[in-house]
């Protein structure tokens, strides 16, 4: 059995499960290229201020860069016996360079190694994640564009309440989504500090230029207090927050597309790429990848859950607990990408049945609002007003009827107000089209909707 990097201390070697229940390399792996160039960054600082000769730190750099590129090639494969991704990289190194290898570590600790690693890893993530949410904002407003007429029930309550459009409907989600990004950004900035330097938990002797590392690896900044820059995952927490939000919101929209998919509602068609069908049923085409989505969110506000209680009773600085913040924000990662990428196609491809949304809004007085605001606009109290239209609607209940179809003799029945101009006060491209606040779902408020979105899209 080979001796660990930190041999010395005990007198004999670790029980082999207990190296197994101790490995991370089977998911810290994935950060092998923050890691290399965290290193790289840290050798070459070593050289510059002296701590080691300037030719061994341009020989580990070399080294370094030979690891990455045949771990990239596939020449090198993870030895899945080493304990962490750190060890590996250090262990080959040494393998290549000899002594030379083994002063890699000079003046740092795998504390603040691994801190620096997860916030690389985590920043490099962001970059990929936003660039997603335009691309899905940017479906939504072409979808928008292509429906500004499209006229739906608007629901509170699962109930039928107002006319909107379909355009007004989804630039919701898309005011939803650019709030996620502004969160993914928020995220970035306060996890964009460079720890290394912090040591295991109290710095370091050396004269080392924490600064120089920083500007290397891209850094706005390093952390201030080496216990803080070792010790805390909040960075990890709140990246896992945005992304559980991010997922909350595809979520209800997949409930809405799951809803407006089924026969009840008939709203929309999912192409058949996105569907799947049934053992056993041949008429069934199920909305798979959205109920998935729904599911899936839970299990990123599980692993948002497994970084806050991870985290509550660990005392400063390092504490072995932390190595499960790994496994946790990275399935977060993972899930709400492969979430995106499946879910960007489906959308664009979906078939809208209009007439059925249409059909939908001329059943259930959606009207009604519109109906007692003319009253309102003929000079009476709005309470009259709604009294006075909560009458018709539970008379047209009785009859079977919608307020379109009563004569106008029936209107005024109960208040002489009414004259021929209700009907076109209560048609539902009226009741749309006269909605011209901004927000509203008159077209010229959706078309000012779209052309913020936008601005996010790019």
């Amino acid at each position: 059995m080979n001796s660990k990097m930190w041999a010395g201390r005990s007198s004999k070697e670790v029980d082999s499960r207990v190296n197994d229940f101790n490995s991370s390399i089977k998911f810290d792996s994935r950060m092998y290229r923050q890691d290399i160039k965290g290193s790289m960054a840290h050798a070459e600082m070593l050289g510059d201020c002296g701590i080691i000769e300037k030719s061994e730190s341009e020989k580990i750099i070399e080294g370094l860069k030979g690891i990455l590129a045949d771990i990239d090639d596939g020449k090198l494969l993870f030895d899945p016996n080493a304990e962490d991704i750190h060890m590996f990289v250090e262990s080959e190194l040494t393998k290549r360079l000899g002594d030379t290898g083994k002063r890699l570590h000079t003046a740092r600790s795998r504390n603040d190694q691994v801190a620096l690693d997860i916030r690389m890893y985590l920043k490099d993530e962001v970059n990929e994640i936003i660039p997603m949410i335009r691309e899905l904002i940017g479906v939504l407003c072409d979808i928008a564009e292509k429906n500004l007429d499209t006229i739906m029930p608007g629901y509170t309550h699962l109930q039928r309440a107002q006319p909107i459009t379909f355009a007004h409907h989804i630039m919701a989600y898309a005011q939803m989504l650019i709030r996620d990004i502004g969160r993914f950004e928020d995220t970035y900035k306060r996890m964009d500090r460079m720890p290394l330097g912090s040591g295991a938990l109290a710095t370091t002797t050396y004269p080392i230029n924490r600064k120089q590392v920083c500007e290397l690896l891209g850094f706005e900044d390093i952390t201030m207090n080496s216990l803080d820059g070792v010790s805390d995952r909040d960075f990890c927490v709140e990246m896992c927050s945005a992304i559980s939000i991010l997922m909350m919101h595809l979520s209800r929209f997949s409930e809405e597309i799951i809803l407006w998919s089924s026969w009840e509602f008939k709203f929309i068609e999912l192409d058949d790429a996105y569907a799947t069908g049934s053992s056993i049923m041949p008429q069934k085409k199920n909305p798979d990848v959205t109920e998935l989505i729904r599911g899936k969110t839970g299990r990123v506000y599980g692993d948002l859950n497994t970084l806050l209680v991870m985290l509550k009773g660990t005392p400063l600085a390092y504490n072995k607990d932390m190595q499960e913040d790994k496994e946790a924000i990275f399935d977060a990662i993972d899930t709400v990408k492969l979430c995106l990428t499946t879910f960007i196609p489906m959308l664009s491809t979906m078939e809208l049945y209009k007439e059925n949304m249409r059909n939908a809004a001329a059943r259930g007085f959606i009207n009604a609002t519109d109906c007692a605001d003319y009253l309102v606009k003929k000079g009476l109290p709005f309470r009259d007003a709604y009294k006075i239209t909560g009458t018709l609607v539970a008379y047209c209940i009785k009859n079977q009827t919608v307020l379109e179809n009563l004569s106008i003799e029936e209107f005024r029945e109960l208040s002489p107000v009414f004259d021929d101009d209700v009907y076109e006060a209560i048609k539902l491209e009226t009741c749309v089209n006269m909605r011209k606040a901004d927000g509203g779902p008159a077209p010229e408020a959706v078309k000012k909707q779209i052309e913020f979105a936008r601005k996010y899209t790019k």
